[in-house]
């Protein structure tokens, strides 16, 4: 049965985490912008995305030397795109200008940092980052970082660093929105604690359906709404099931309806987290059972491998039960709320 766009269409679609912007940085500086409108402009605009997040992920073999110069590297890509592209994207540093963009009929762009190698101790630098445009940004990956760690060290049991602590109240301060996806369980926990605006979690699934120390647990998950905040759900098939080569669109679904159920329906979104399609550009053709730190990074559910098949996601929560006005909620205007009220405004 073919899907029925009318509802996506008319919705503010906003996908919360895509990588795209390793792809295109990893082509000449003089191909990004022909290269982002060739390749991944498409997708988005097929997709219906009207805001799109932009991660600055810097791979391990430009750290710990090179990880600021790559991080600079990668939000210059960023610039140049939006400035080669006028016509069809912006990059946006606060709501109003996010809601300029969809007015003219343009994709909303935002750069956010997934961990932080190129500041490491210098939280000093976390100003130099907003004054270029980052608005949203995590501190720790997978392992440790100077300011925290990573869920893969959910062992250690660790708190945020001394210079994490700083990092977060510097971000409260500029607007810049704290993402807890990707942090060890006791450092969601610290900064639950301590927080004083919302956080968002950027690409993370429901622990309780599928354990693994990168998805939430229901505490979590409560935790980031009670303080405003958005859980956005990863699409990647290994945090939705444990047999990721046999995930249907149906696995996400249920993440999603558990998130809405534990948290509130007002405090869901979207964050795809597309890994097959950024590792196609990569290393084309794409190396099939690609692995990243244990999992297989490329299997994806069938139609959801990029940003086309999003609209396939609205029709599964119709068809599960949501009604229009809670699957536009988290299509798009849970995000919004977050963005228009915490992006780019000074803290306290």
């Amino acid at each position: 049965m073919p899907v029925d766009r009318s509802l996506h269409t008319h919705a503010v679609v906003a996908d919360t985490h895509n990588d795209l912007l390793m792809a295109v940085s990893a082509r000449p500086p003089h191909l990004w912008a022909s290269f982002f409108r060739d390749r991944w402009l498409p997708q988005l605009s097929e997709g219906g995305v009207d805001v799109q997040v932009l991660p600055v992920f810097v791979e391990s073999q430009f750290r710990p030397e090179g990880a600021l110069r790559q991080t600079l590297r990668m939000i210059e890509c960023a610039h140049v795109l939006a400035e080669g592209n006028p016509d069809a994207v912006a990059l946006c540093r606060d709501g109003q200008e996010i809601d300029e963009a969809l007015a003219l009929g343009r994709i909303a762009l935002v750069l956010a940092l997934e961990s932080m190698p190129g500041i490491d101790e210098s939280v000093e630098l976390v100003p130099t980052l907003h004054r270029l445009g980052v608005r949203v940004a995590s501190i720790a990956h997978w392992g440790r970082t100077a300011l925290a760690d990573g869920s893969g060290q959910d062992g250690t049991g660790s708190r945020l660093t001394s210079h994490g602590v700083e990092a977060l109240r510097e971000m409260e301060r500029l607007g810049i929105v704290f993402d807890v996806s990707h942090l060890g369980a006791t450092g969601v926990a610290h900064v639950l604690e301590i927080a004083t605006r919302p956080v968002i979690a950027t690409h993370s699934a429901a622990r309780a359906l599928r354990d693994h120390h990168r998805n939430l647990t229901d505490e979590q998950l409560r935790g980031v709404a009670a303080g405003g905040g958005v859980i956005c759900v990863n699409f990647l098939a290994a945090f939705l099931t444990e047999d990721a080569g046999a995930a249907t669109l149906d696995h996400l679904v249920d993440h999603i309806e558990h998130v809405a159920e534990v948290a509130g329906v007002d405090h869901v979104g979207l964050g795809p987290d597309f890994m097959r399609e950024v590792n196609e550009d990569l290393t084309p053709p794409c190396c099939e059972g690609f692995s990243y730190s244990g999992i297989d990074a490329n299997a994806a559910i069938p139609g959801l491998e990029g940003p086309r098949g999003l609209p396939m996601v609205t029709e599964a929560l119709l068809k599960r039960g949501f009604s229009e006005e809670e699957t536009v909620k988290v299509l798009g205007s849970n995000v919004m709320r977050l963005f228009r009220a915490e992006l780019g405004r000074p803290g306290s």
